[in-house]
């Protein structure tokens, strides 16, 4: 190893990592970093002091040994000294370890603080530097709250070296980043945005780093910017590159700088100023020229950065919308490279089409490409410039190529990548829909799209196509006709047979009257599929089945043979066995005219927004379209259409057995009128036992009074479905386990507070909701989805700044795990609907009654209660302060009783306690020990009932 001097390096340090490289194995390596810290851990502590030179060296070593994947836990007070050192190697060490291994809770912050705060008062633009890098990366909220006034003064100072205001810029623009609401710009506003106008070009870059995050969250603030960046990218723009040597790369200009500019001028709209939106035009037009100009170099470097300026043009050009031939010239610009033979060059160019494809000036230049599109699709290796092309076809689409485009993206989904095969599908699905002038162009290419792809065709696109045809008279007799055919080949997908047995369940008889689809062929036919398909789709065919008694008599022996087999009425699944035996006896039984009223033609559905438009809305990433195009597919689709979707998530059609071709609850809501006709029939008890198991038991320990057994009655179409619980629901019912009152979930416009008391087995909650806008919700409705009704419904309208209240009795049957849902549904004017779900603050330990029990009698039942099932026991980490106050009111308002001089160890918790259930009693024991030196706890849980004992193990290691 050749000699270091100590002036020039650290050959302790040499040696060492030297000593770590050469090491034959991972116990060597660690025995010799072990010696090492026990030799620096000796060096700090003992009587001589150490000059600068041997604490960097030893500061060094253990930064070394903790990128080396090790743990430090000394030597952090060495490395803060280093800080006061004059020397710049010393001060430099000193602040690199604080980057990397000082945390911002530690007790040194302040002495930290200190130093760096010399360093920038200094004036040393060395050890400012040094300061404002240790402060850009510690980033931390009392580094924002230390330096954050301080900062903007260094950036303005007409004395600052450039270096430093480089610099303080970017230093600035770290700490807005973690802490924008302590960085407050006020006075210094002006003074930074004329840092645009500075003569170094390193101050300007890092400057407008910091007023484009500015300019985004405070637009009005930094609006004075766009002048002074559009004067500064045309120096730039029409300078040579010899004019900016210093900052030409590869014979362009200031490539980094002009990026930034023009990514600045897309925070706001055209420039006002007659002159400065002439002067931005004209730097657009010389940077769309230069792309034409021969390059200068051969180099990648050149071209590169001469194409970033390009497309950061574009998007700009783009982000306008208001120049027609800048938009023409730069779709044709694009076009070019659309044949480059720079793969990611063909990507960004089919990237920024899409886009173009939406603008009213640009979209007929866009679609004179379709032809090097459609190619691109074909034959491109690149799955994400496939992806690509199918979303610039997709964009580029209207009435006079819908048809090619859709015959072409068809064709490409029999061999397109598994990745985008569903997007695909709600592209082809969704273009057919939006420009079909013919509907049996629509039917043939949705059935088409089912055979090609069926099993990324989601329910979304068949429920659509059935709602299509059920509302044009016009189109249903050629679907049935179409959907019997597809049926017939060999290999038939069962989104097919979905379709089919809804389709000819309604619309059969428009094609009875051919011998070739007479209605015992059509039901031989859709029974030949049953016994190849899913539970859900069984269970449609059923209401196919009896909705073919209805249209064609003559098949009824047929059927009512398949319904009476045991496959059917003692099938294992309860839901095609309840269908088969209520259909059996209702097809036995009722009279004709009363078959017709029940087993009716559908209506039409309502108008509302494509499911398929909405779900591709929901898709994230650059393949998603955006919402002005789905505003337009909404409007269009509704013109052709005369009906829409039930809702964007279908609620009507949810699940299969509620979209069969006679849904259950469409059949049953007309049988409970049907009974009175039947009194006297004996299956009539049974049909009502079966429409009262049917009810979903959710939460099968928990009931809701009152609580009818009744179907819902409602003949009105379902509203939208209940969202899914919000992603914070399971933290918001953790506050409660251990309390009753408190404000269960607040957003900007509205809040639920709730209070409850409970007493054995009985329970009942308040629930507040206020309006914390002015303006008044409408259709304001609340549902649990647990068996039952609410007490007392709410009030549909809550005035702005109301609050209104809903009362729930609550009563617990038998033990339950999951805690029922609450969904609040409300609209106010000029907003979209709001339809969110909580999680209803009610766990098993609600219903806990405090026992007292002596020291005997809790070893004693402890030790009856042995069984490995009745035990549950978890260790874990605290998640808060082990405060003994605070522990002991959390296991009283478990519910439980805490009993005193019980546990040997008087560290340790015991509670006792009884759980009071309709059906029985749960004695729970519990014992808490924690460990305050690990931080840690172990909760031993034993109750008479395994279940339980493990669902309050999972609640309650949430509390400490």
């Amino acid at each position: 190893m050749p000699a270091v001097s100590k002036g020039d390096g650290m050959r302790g340090l040499a040696v060492f990592i030297s000593d770590i490289r050469n090491c034959k194995s991972k116990e060597a390596e660690i025995k010799r970093i072990n010696k090492e810290l026990a030799n620096i851990r000796s060096k700090f502590k003992g009587d001589k002091a150490l000059d600068g030179y041997s604490k960097k060296k030893y500061v060094c070593k253990l930064l070394f040994i903790f990128l080396l994947g090790h743990d430090i836990d000394f030597g952090h007070m060495e490395a803060v000294n280093l800080l006061s050192s004059n020397k710049y190697t010393e001060k430099q060490i000193g602040y690199l370890f604080i980057s990397v291994l000082v945390n911002s809770n530690s007790e040194l912050i302040r002495l930290i603080n200190n130093a760096i705060k010399n360093d920038l008062s200094s004036r040393n633009p060395t050890f400012m530097c040094l300061a404002l890098h240790c402060i850009a990366n510690v980033g931390s909220r009392e580094m924002a709250e230390a330096f954050a006034s301080e900062i903007p003064r260094i950036l303005v100072a007409g004395d600052t070296m450039d270096s430093v205001k480089q610099s303080a810029a970017l230093c600035l623009l770290r700490l807005y980043k973690t802490s924008p609401d302590l960085v407050l710009m006020g006075e210094w506003t002006s003074r930074v945005v004329h840092l645009l106008n500075d003569q170094h070009m390193g101050v300007v870059t890092a400057a407008i780093s910091l007023i484009t995050c500015l300019s985004q969250k405070n637009p009005d603030e930094f609006k004075t910017c766009v002048s002074l960046a559009v004067s500064r990218l045309s120096r730039i723009v029409s300078s040579a590159s010899t004019d900016l040597q210093d900052y030409t790369y590869y014979f362009v200009p200031a490539p980094w700088l002009s990026c930034k500019l023009l990514r600045l001028l897309q925070c706001y709209p055209p420039p006002e100023d007659g002159a400065v939106k002439g002067r931005l035009v004209e730097c657009l037009e010389t940077i769309l020229n230069k792309a034409q100009e021969p390059p200068k170099s051969k180099k990648v470097q050149h071209s590169n950065a001469k194409n970033a300026i390009l497309f950061e043009a574009i998007s700009l050009i783009i982000h306008y919308d208001s120049e027609p031939n800048l938009l023409v010239r730069a779709c044709n610009q694009l076009g070019q490279f659309l044949q480059h033979r720079e793969t990611n060059l063909r990507y960004l160019a089919l990237e920024s089409m899409c886009t173009l494809a939406s603008s009213e000036f640009s979209h007929e230049a866009v679609k004179t490409h379709i032809e090097t599109v459609i190619n691109a699709l074909k034959t491109e290796r690149d799955v994400s410039v496939r992806q690509r092309a199918a979303d610039l076809l997709y964009a580029m689409c209207d009435r006079s190529n819908a048809k090619q485009i859709v015959a072409e993206m068809l064709s490409y989904l029999e061999t397109a990548d598994y990745s985008i095969r569903e997007e695909m599908v709600l592209k082809v699905a969704i273009l057919a829909e939006k420009y079909a002038v013919d509907y049996s162009w629509y039917v043939d290419t949705i059935l088409n799209l089912i055979r090609i792809a069926g099993d990324y065709v989601s329910e979304e696109v068949w429920y659509r196509v059935i709602q299509i045809v059920i509302n044009r008279d016009d189109v249903q007799g050629y679907a049935a006709k179409t959907v019997f055919e597809a049926l017939q080949a060999p290999a038939c997908h069962e989104n097919m047979v979905k379709v089919g047995g809804y389709i000819l369940g309604e619309f059969g008889n428009l094609i009875a009257g051919d011998p070739r689809s007479s209605p015992l062929v059509q039901f031989n036919l859709l029974h030949s599929k049953f016994h190849l398909c899913s539970v859900p789709t069984r269970a449609l065919l059923l209401s196919a089945y009896i909705k073919f008694i209805n249209l064609f008599p003559e098949t009824k022996a047929t059927i009512q043979e398949v319904l009476r087999c045991d496959s059917q009425i003692r099938n294992s699944d309860v839901e095609l066995q309840q269908r088969a035996v209520e259909y059996l006896k209702l097809s036995s039984i009722a009279s004709t005219d009363v078959l017709a009223t029940v087993l009716e033609e559908m209506p039409p559905f309502p108008e509302r927004e494509s499911s398929i438009l909405a779900k591709l809305k929901k898709k994230k990433g650059p393949g998603a379209v955006s919402v002005t195009e789905l505003d337009d597919g909404k409007r269009e689709a509704g013109e052709l259409n005369g009906g829409g979707d039930r809702g964007p998530d279908t609620a009507a059609m949810a699940a299969s057995n509620a979209v069969s071709t006679l849904s259950l609850l469409f059949i049953c809501k007309t049988l409970i009128a049907v009974i009175s006709h039947f009194h006297s029939y004996p299956f009539i008890p049974y049909l009502s036992c079966c429409l009262s198991a049917s009810i979903p038991a959710l939460f099968c320990g928990l009931s809701l009074h009152p609580c009818p057994v009744l179907w819902p009655p409602s003949s009105a179409p379902p509203s939208e479905d209940p969202a899914p619980p919000l992603s914070e629901a399971d933290e918001l019912l953790n506050k409660f386990v251990c309390k009753n009152n408190g404000v269960l979930f607040e957003n900007q416009l509205l809040q639920i507070g709730i209070k409850s008391e409970y007493r054995q087995n009985l329970g009942r909650m308040y629930l507040f909701y206020g309006n914390k806008t002015s303006v008044q919700f409408a259709s304001f409705t609340t549902t649990v989805s647990c068996p039952g009704e609410l007490h007392k419904p709410v009030e549909p309208l809550v005035e702005g700044g109301a609050q209104i209240q809903q009362v729930l009795n609550i009563e617990c049957i038998t033990d339950f795990s999951d805690a029922p849902l609450l969904n609040i549904k409300f609209s106010r004017y000029g907003g979209a609907l709001q339809n969110l779900t909580l999680k209803l603050p009610v766990t098993i330990n609600k219903f806990f009654q405090p026992t007292e029990m002596s020291s005997s009698d809790f070893f004693q039942r402890w030790k009856q209660l042995s069984q490995p099932q009745q035990e549950a026991q978890k260790i874990f980490k605290a998640n808060h302060s082990m405060d003994t106050e605070v522990l002991k009111a959390k296991l009283l308002g478990l519910g439980t009783a805490l009993l005193d001089n019980i546990d040997p160890n008087p560290e340790n918790y015991v509670c006792a306690g009884v759980i009071q259930t309709k059906s029985q009693q749960i004695g729970c024991l519990l014992r808490l020990e924690p460990n305050a030196q690990a931080q840690m706890y172990r909760l031993t849980l034993r109750c008479s009932k395994d279940t339980v004992s493990k669902r309050l193990c999972e609640l309650l290691a949430q509390q400490f």
